[in-house]
């Protein structure tokens, strides 16, 4: 019998990516930014289908669905009665908003179609049904169908779909039921966002800066927060007060009442990070966590489950899914890889196959994602054609000699650019395109962020570690494979520090190395863990292997493949550029061994930077 293929879509709004199902087995999925080069891309992803439908093996003739993730049409509803509750003083947001919403938006399905038909040389007519699923639906579905437990609750949190901000579902074997909503413009993704915002980051981009930001400081305003912004209820369901937010009907996300609140204006970007940035940080961080466990346990006191998925923009708190898992209610999480809205584009997929077409779905304990190892590969007859072609300097290695020849530049306090296997789907490198080095090096961490990633001292980097040597180094008793969850370094590997140390401040918490792992432990002792699996990457849990063989230590440093502002890397090519821009000293393709200092002189010129708008 012929097998259904399934292309979902998300775009239009930020993380534009696509994703092909066949009978329910995920085969592919990737984000528009890693083609287009354009971070956070949110136009229709014709490179990603593209890419999709390749490693599929498959043509635009051979899909039987097209997936939408989201309705337009009620969320143009929600635009019209928010613009309309809030007038007249909404008015010039409107009429920013309005002419781009009635021009491309309102007629989305004749956009899809004509993106679509372009794509595959054909007419509209010819084209496969196209469905629309809602946001928060495709979100669960993308968080449940491929989740690793049989029944779970669901629980989906970001900024907004079309009215919902907060949904809570119940997934049993291939069903997934609503419960209920909470919805626009009560929402913890858009308060957490307009923290971002007041304190100098991008939304939809610098709220992983404001989680890193945290542990710097002292949550001194999180009674401010919870007696003037937000109306916490015991059940952890929750109303904002919008006196002190601009973003239901302005171009802003905070106003005057909030800077009066936090006193002063938002903190331009680029400028010092200060003391009150920090605190700030760990404020709205402290109650982020305090909603989200209020609502796990009512979430679990209503469905009874013993299980809990998560996705949305919200469920990238890493801190936070490390809290529900030592303290929550619940026996196991687990989160979709790709949480935000290019995870919608597999939830649309799945949610056809399995609510629209109504079939099984098979459960055996492991997750669906594959290590979210979904994007493309390189052969190596193509890697060799093009650095023959640049004229790079290069080693071809098996993998019996490169994995200890790494371990030793690895040991010898060098960074590597790593590129191997299918690309990563989702936010995070995961071992596929990733910069790594030694974890044990103290002058590691601000030499990767500085001279490398060209970011802020202060951001942390993950380990990445053998799955079964994870609980002899961090307090995690289970896999972390999609690098979401943060856990404490365990006592004994922590080192002590003096009082001198302990009453530092701020950035200066830096200089004090906290465990035997300097420059994956964060100022609070705590990690964002990646477990490694040899079943779903064998190559790097092989370097890592060797690394252990080396220096008795199971651990790497893994970070994203790109510099800041760049979307990770897609392409040889890709890799081959960053690593010539930044002071790393070897590149990884595959099985080619690169080093920067044999490979020929390159005119410094800084102006690239201009390519890449920060995040």
């Amino acid at each position: 019998m012929a097998s259904t293929h399934i292309l979902g879509i998300s775009a239009y709004y930020h993380d534009s990516a696509a994703a092909i199902v066949a009978d329910g087995r995920i085969v592919s999925a990737a984000q528009e930014e890693r083609f287009s080069r354009k971070k956070h891309d949110a136009r229709f992803p014709r490179h990603a289908v593209a890419s999709c439908l390749e490693v599929a093996g498959l043509t635009f003739a051979d899909l039987d669905y097209v997936a939408f993730y989201d309705k337009p049409l009620v969320k143009f509803e929600r635009l019209l009665e928010t613009y309309l509750s809030y007038a007249p003083k909404g008015f010039r947001s409107f009429v920013t908003a309005m002419p781009i919403w009635l021009k491309e938006k309102l007629f989305l399905k004749n956009t899809l179609k004509t993106e679509l038909a372009a794509l595959a040389g054909t007419d509209t007519a010819e084209l496969p049904p196209l469905l629309f699923n809602a946001h928060h639906e495709s979100h669960a579905a993308s968080a449940f169908f491929p989740g690793p437990f049989e029944n779970a609750a669901v629980m989906c949190l970001d900024g907004v779909g079309e009215w919902a901000t907060t949904s809570v579902w119940r997934g049993e074997g291939a069903e997934l039921t609503p419960l209920w909503e909470i919805d626009f413009p009560h929402s913890l993704g858009l308060l957490y966002s307009a923290f971002t915002y007041y304190t100098g980051f991008k939304v939809n981009s610098g709220e992983y800066k404001l989680m890193g930001l945290a542990p710097y400081g002292e949550p001194k305003y999180t009674q401010k927060i919870l007696d003037n912004l937000l109306d916490l209820k015991a059940d952890g369901t929750f109303r904002l007060n919008m006196r002190y937010f601009n973003y239901a009907a302005g171009l802003t996300m905070t106003n005057r009442r909030f800077d009066e609140l936090f006193g002063g204006e938002p903190r331009k970007p680029e400028s010092p990070v200060t003391e009150r940035e920090m605190d700030i940080a760990r404020s709205i961080q402290a109650v982020t966590e305090e909603v989200v466990m209020r609502l796990a346990r009512t979430v679990h006191a209503e469905t009874g489950m013993d299980k809990l998925c998560l996705a949305g923009g919200v469920a990238l708190n890493c801190v936070c899914n490390g809290r529900l898992l030592r303290e929550g209610p619940f026996d196991d999480i687990w989160i979709q890889p790709a949480a935000g809205d290019a995870g919608g584009a597999l939830g649309a997929a799945l949610s056809t196959w399995h609510s629209h077409l109504g079939n099984a779905r098979q459960v055996n304990g492991a997750d669906a994602m594959q290590g979210a190892y979904l994007g493309p590969a390189s052969d190596r007859e193509s890697i060799r054609r093009y650095l023959d072609e640049i004229q790079a300097p290069y080693r071809e290695l098996d993998d019996e000699a490169l994995m200890p020849a790494m371990a030793d530049v690895l040991a010898g306090e060098n960074v590597v650019g790593w590129f191997g296997g299918r690309m990563e789907f989702g936010p995070r490198a995961l071992g596929g395109r990733s910069i790594i080095g030694d974890p044990r090096s103290r002058k590691m961490q601000s030499v990767m962020n500085l001279k490398i990633k060209y970011r802020e001292s202060f951001r942390p980097f993950a380990p990445a570690v053998q799955a079964e040597e994870v609980s002899a180094w961090f307090e995690q008793d289970r896999p972390s494979p999609y690098m979401l969850i943060v856990a404490p370094v365990v006592e004994e590997r922590r080192l002590p520090i003096t009082e001198e140390q302990r009453d530092a401040f701020g950035i200066d918490k830096l200089n004090f190395p906290r465990s035997e792992l300097p420059a994956v432990t964060h100022v609070d002792y705590s990690a964002r863990i990646q477990t490694i699996h040899e079943d779903t990457n064998p190559r790097f849990y092989a370097l890592i292997e060797a690394f252990k063989q080396r220096t008795g230590c199971p651990v790497l440093i893994n970070t994203s493949f790109n510099v800041r502002g760049e979307p990770i890397v897609c392409s040889p090519e890709d890799a081959y550029r960053c690593f010539m821009r930044t002071e790393m000293d070897y590149l990884v393709l595959e099985n080619f061994l690169l080093a920067k200092s044999e490979q020929p002189a390159v005119e410094k010129d800084d102006s690239w930077k201009d390519e890449f708008e920060l995040d």
